[in-house]
């Protein structure tokens, strides 16, 4: 059996990177909404 070498440290970079632009992304379209709500 042999071992690749593969760097997790910069797949988890990565991952933690999108999460965070998903998860601005989300916040701020829920403040959208709310803004909109309580424009009316």
């Amino acid at each position: 059996m042999r071992q690749e070498k593969q760097e997790p440290e910069t797949n988890l970079k990565g991952t933690f990177a999108s999460v965070l632009i998903v998860g601005v992304i989300i916040v701020v379209m829920w403040v959208a909404v709310y803004l909109l709500y309580v424009a009316r």
